[in-house]
């Protein structure tokens, strides 16, 4: 049976819509490493309802998604990790594709999605995958699972992880606050809570 779509619970803005300060934070958005053609959607489109934190948050989502030391297919399968974690629909829809292409294998991203252990996952995608799964549930990272991913990423872009893993927390809790969702048509991949 497929999940339920929650309503959004903000209205969905238009580019024909906005106000000049939300325009102006699309008008960012798009002039930024994301490209022209990103869309009023996902954590952009509840931003806009809030333009001057929506400036500062998607500025930092273009330095963690883009321009980070942690390689792409690292990035990404962390990002994962988190949208999983959290559940977060739009998420998982929107980084599946790009961790795929990224490098990291269709039965690793399987495995996320059922929140299985990604046994099959790289040896560094593991370290990663220990890192995230301990932060989240200790709230600490013991020192053998530190000392795994600095060897992986080195002290610089194990910085950086972390920053990723806060601010895709940020993007999964303002997902599922405001239950901001693929695009009509396409499936949930999380049971929704009832």
């Amino acid at each position: 049976m497929p999940a339920k779509r929650p309503s959004p619970r903000l209205q969905t803005l238009t580019d024909e819509t906005m106000n000049e300060p939300q325009k102006a934070l699309m008008r960012a958005i798009r002039s930024g490493p994301r490209g022209a053609s990103i869309k009023p959607q996902g954590p952009f489109g509840v931003w806009l309802h809030a333009p001057e934190f929506g400036h500062f948050a998607q500025a930092l989502g273009g330095f963690c998604r883009l321009q980070s030391g942690v390689p792409p297919r690292l990035s990404e399968f962390a990002v994962l990790c988190t949208a999983r974690l959290w559940r977060a629909q739009y998420e998982w829809f929107a980084h599946a594709p790009i961790a795929e292409k990224a490098g990291v294998k269709p039965k690793t991203i399987a495995d996320l999605r059922a929140g299985r252990v990604p046994k099959s996952a790289a040896k560094d995608e593991r370290a990663i995958y220990d890192f995230v799964h301990e932060l989240y549930k200790k709230r600490r990272v013991s020192e053998r699972n530190y000392k795994r991913v600095v060897a992986v990423l080195g002290e610089k872009a194990t910085v950086e992880l972390v920053g990723i893993l806060g601010y895709y927390s940020l993007i999964s809790m303002t997902l599922n606050v405001f239950n901001a969702l693929p695009p009509e048509g396409e499936k949930l991949v999380f049971a929704e809570p009832k």
